[in-house]
């Protein structure tokens, strides 16, 4: 039976078209998309079969309405995505987004970084100063930049971190000389006038993607520093939902240490799978006596489930730090 074209995921569809457009012309569009949409397009491109007149017919009519809904309009574009993006979000949330945009629309030498290997980015910046590496890794994307950060000397790591957690916007001087960096290392060129970039979340966001061992380390480092900053970054590093990823018998053991009232609170606020999670590693009658108090609950202040969520999350910690149980997640330590 024929795949439905519309079904098909994303990726294949793109796959689809460029195929059928030719090899020259795919090529020039593979080259404006970045290394891990080349990835996700490339493995489609190899992997498909049995693909139907009906497929390619339905790929190219969805271009060409898709095409069709454009125009050539693009005088003043930078100030109109400013204008809407501050409209829709409100400038404390658009600033990030928009300057990322803007600046990766221009930021050929920080976007070629993303097709190197991890190891060949922390020989480039290994000798730079540790601000430059600091604007370097924001860029990158978590998990690369967390593999760059462990490629570099463990004196370096801490210190990089620290100054991540703690970029506020990068002036035009200093985007000026990573530019010239770029420049001598890889013929790129930044144009930008500036970016937001790094910040609390990004630190934590890279953290998360370290070995278990490395991100301890690192997390002293910057606790010795900045006690405050390091309590910061931990709370980003391991939230709430990401207790999902907790195995059975941590979930078990973790219930083991928290009072009901804490939980039903804290779950309030929790996603579906999250609960499911819970209930699973519970008793089938105490796993019906939590959701009927959750219904029973109505509505809470949401400084109370932070509050309990927050509370749960200080004995997860404290439980992983026991060895008790492993706290999951992209960086967790491997089992044996």
């Amino acid at each position: 039976m024929a795949t439905d074209p519309s079904k098909r995921p994303g990726p294949e569809q793109v796959a689809i078209f460029l195929m059928s457009i030719g090899e020259g012309p795919a090529a020039e569009v593979l080259k404006h998309m970045g290394p891990k949409e080349v990835q996700k397009i490339g493995t489609a491109m190899a992997s498909l079969e049995r693909v139907s007149r009906t497929d390619i017919d339905y790929v190219l009519k969805r271009f060409s309405e898709t095409a069709m809904e454009h125009t050539s309009l693009g005088i003043g574009a930078e100030d109109y995505v400013r204008s809407v993006l501050n409209s829709a979000l409100g400038e404390d949330k658009a600033s990030g987004l928009i300057d990322r945009i803007l600046l990766g629309r221009n930021s050929k030498g920080l976007e070629a970084l993303k097709w190197l290997d991890p190891r060949a980015i922390a020989e480039m910046i290994r000798h730079e100063h540790p601000q430059i590496v600091a604007i370097v890794l924001s860029h990158l994307d978590a998990d690369q930049a967390a593999e760059t950060l462990s490629y570099l000397p463990d004196r370096m790591q801490s210190d990089i971190v620290l100054r991540i957690a703690t970029l506020d916007g990068v002036q035009p001087a200093a985007l000026h000389e990573l530019d010239e960096i770029l420049e001598r290392q890889l013929s790129g060129k930044n144009t930008a006038k500036s970016s937001m970039v790094g910040g609390v979340k990004t630190a934590a966001d890279i953290l998360n993607f370290m070995d278990a061992s490395q991100s301890t380390n690192v997390m002293s480092g910057v606790t010795q520093v900045d006690e405050d900053l390091g309590e910061r970054i931990q709370e980003l590093m391991f939230v709430f939902e990401s207790l999902v990823d907790v195995d059975d018998r941590g979930i078990q053991t973790l219930l083991r240490e928290i009072s009901t009232d804490s939980l039903v609170l804290a779950l309030k606020g929790a996603d579906d799978a999250l609960k499911d999670k819970i209930f699973k590693n519970m008793s089938k009658r105490a796993a019906e006596m939590l959701r009927e108090d959750l219904e029973a609950k109505g509505p809470v202040r949401l400084s109370d489930v932070e509050g309990a969520q927050k509370e749960i999350l200080a004995v997860a910690r404290r439980l992983s730090e026991s060895g008790d149980i492993v706290l999951g997640g992209a960086g967790g330590e491997q089992m044996v």
